[in-house]
């Protein structure tokens, strides 16, 4: 078996592992010395989510022909994961940016791919998708913003709500109506800058503190016909297939890296605390906490990766995006609760992190779908009704995202880790 493609567990390879370590020596070095100053000030970190987008990571998913990573939907996970290990705030920033992407990757023009993609892979750009409306909340159809065309001009109007990376985002993927029923909804690629556009204050919020999930105000904001995505009709499937494809798997890296910050925290705690002249983990109790917390997190982080490598094979996965993401938020909620529980009143300290990682993780429970409508889903997936299979319609273009580790779009046919030279630093592999 080659360096390329040996695995070290069921679904990650070396290169994983690799890119795994590179972001996680980043977040505890770049990340976690922010993170005090963050939940201090619960403002919007600009520079701190323009240094991440810097590494390239929101390009993980691109085509190298656009400047992209190239390596696939599990990379993403990894990336999100290790993030939000260290930072929720700084996790979400970047699976907010990845639904951004995913617009133009399944419904851009080729002269938008062009003009987009190489921007965002190198950080000059961070995308964002403003769907939510005040009024109809998740009831897609149920939005009232619209766009009128006049010329070669779309004008604009109405509110978005829990924007995800509204404030420091470049281009907005914005939803809204075009006409009457399903097909009455388009999509556009609106500049920051566009005249019209405004942003609303910046709110704080429970947790997530450095992130920004806003709203962006619309009065008659004229955009250029040429940045409509796709057709006039296509808004419903930009948002639910960005939703499904994006939304569930990001939010559950992001619940993923919470949980496992959790367990390894809550497990430190109690190896240095002692009771009864013996560490509080030798407490039968507490070991059957710490146990539960622990199959929690096996389990869910292999319902995120089985999730991410089906995606990466362009397999049919609605349903297991679906799952993934319901286990990991319900996972990673409840193992906040059970560490506050160990650490007792320990726990209700910031400097002791839990409190920020249940504040956190409670945040993810809504995006794309809250568990209620992700059971719901599974029921249709039991009962055979469920239809959509949004993984089956992208399959093609979901595949070639991981082409880089598949081998299937190295640039000159150059190996993914150079053995001769001995480099295999994760820059190394992934750049031209």
């Amino acid at each position: 078996m080659t360096t390329a493609t040996r695995t070290t567990s069921y679904f990650t390879t070396v290169q994983h592992e690799l890119l795994r370590a590179q972001v996680r020596d980043f977040a505890e070095a770049k990340v976690a010395p922010r993170v005090g100053d963050m939940e201090a000030a619960k403002a919007v970190h600009v520079e701190l989510s323009r240094l991440i987008a810097q590494q390239g990571w929101l390009g993980v998913t691109i085509d190298p022909r656009y400047g992209g990573m190239g390596l696939g939907h599990l990379a993403k996970t990894i990336i999100i994961e290790e993030l939000s290990r260290v930072s929720g705030a700084m996790g979400a920033m970047v699976q907010a940016s990845q639904l951004g992407v995913a617009k133009i990757l399944h419904f851009g023009s080729e002269k938008q791919k062009r003009r987009w993609l190489p921007m965002i892979s190198d950080g000059r750009c961070m995308p964002t998708i403003a769907v939510t409306e005040p009024e109809s909340g998740g009831h897609v159809l149920g939005m009232s913003a619209t766009a009128e065309r006049v010329r070669n001009e779309y004008f604009l109007n109405g509110r978005k709500v829990f924007v995800g990376n509204s404030h420091v985002g470049d281009l907005h993927g914005v939803v809204v109506r075009t006409g009457p029923g399903s097909r009455g909804l388009s999509a556009f690629l609106v500049e920051s800058t566009a005249p019209g556009l405004s942003l609303a204050r910046h709110q704080p919020t429970m947790g997530l503190h450095g992130f920004s999930f806003g709203e962006l105000i619309f009065e008659n904001c004229r955009v250029p016909a040429e940045n409509l995505l796709g057709s006039e009709g296509d808004g419903l499937a930009v948002a639910y297939s960005s939703s499904v494809l994006y939304g569930r798997p990001n939010l559950t890296a992001v619940s993923l890296g919470i949980h496992r910050a959790i367990v390894e925290q809550t497990v430190e705690f109690a190896t240095a605390q002692r009771r009864y002249g013996a560490p509080l983990a030798d407490l039968p109790t507490v070991k059957q906490k710490l146990g539960q917390m622990q199959s929690q997190l096996m389990t869910a982080r292999l319902a995120a990766y089985h999730a991410a490598h089906l995606l990466d094979e362009g397999r049919s996965c609605d349903a297991e995006l679906i799952s993934a993401k319901l286990l990991n938020v319900e996972s990673s909620l409840d193992s906040a609760r059970t560490a506050m529980e160990v650490h007792a009143a320990y726990g209700l300290y910031p400097d002791s992190n839990i409190e920020r990682f249940l504040r956190d993780a409670n945040h993810i429970y809504a995006p794309a779908g809250t568990s209620d409508v992700q059971r719901i889903r599974l029921a249709e997936v039991a009962l055979g009704t469920y239809r959509e299979q949004w993984s089956a319609r992208f399959s093609e273009q979901l595949r070639a995202s991981s082409g880089l580790l598949n081998g299937v779009a190295r640039a000159a046919d150059e190996p993914v880790i150079d053995a001769e030279d001995g480099d295999t630093s994760p820059s190394r592999w992934w750049r031209r």
